[in-house]
């Protein structure tokens, strides 16, 4: 098993993997303009991912994911899925979800993510426990200032 990627190369594979999902192919420029970094930059990182085994490059051929490239990228896009589902059922927009989300991914234990799931699990399941929550925490109401996603959340105090 090749070593454990960094952060930006687990990002690249994310995303080749969606590229590859999506359009049945993933190539340079297409990684470069979804991820807003230069070409140059994108080529460096897949003949690096190449290199540690998690996917085959050919230049101006393609590449593919390996195994092992395909099997991290699965399991971030499983944690950003979930967080996605648990950040939407605490009705946070969709812009603050996705910049929050890349905070975060790559940071969680499997023991944080596992609970994390085992709660949206719940409040999906106890939609009357969802809006008593809801119905308690107002961003806004409870901290003394308007809501904003630019602003930290903060739980009202016991």
């Amino acid at each position: 098993m090749p070593p454990k990627p960094s952060q930006t190369a687990e990002d690249y594979l994310e995303r080749i993997h969606e590229l590859i999902e999506e359009k049945g192919y993933a190539r340079v420029v297409d990684i470069a303009s979804s991820l807003a970094v230069r070409q140059a930059s994108v080529t460096s990182m897949v003949q690096k991912l190449d290199e540690l085994g998690y996917l085959n490059y050919e230049k101006y051929r393609g590449l593919i994911l390996t195994d092992a490239g395909r099997e991290i990228a699965q399991r971030i896009q499983r944690r950003h899925e979930m967080l996605s589902r648990f950040f939407s059922l605490l009705g946070i927009d969709a812009a603050t979800q996705q910049s929050d989300i890349e905070g975060i991914e790559h940071h969680l234990s499997s023991k944080t993510l596992e609970m994390l799931t085992s709660l949206t699990d719940f409040f999906e399941k106890n939609p009357e426990t969802l809006g008593a929550f809801q119905k308690h925490f107002q961003p806004g109401e409870n901290t003394g200032q308007e809501a904003d996603s630019n602003q930290e959340a903060k739980l009202p105090e016991k």
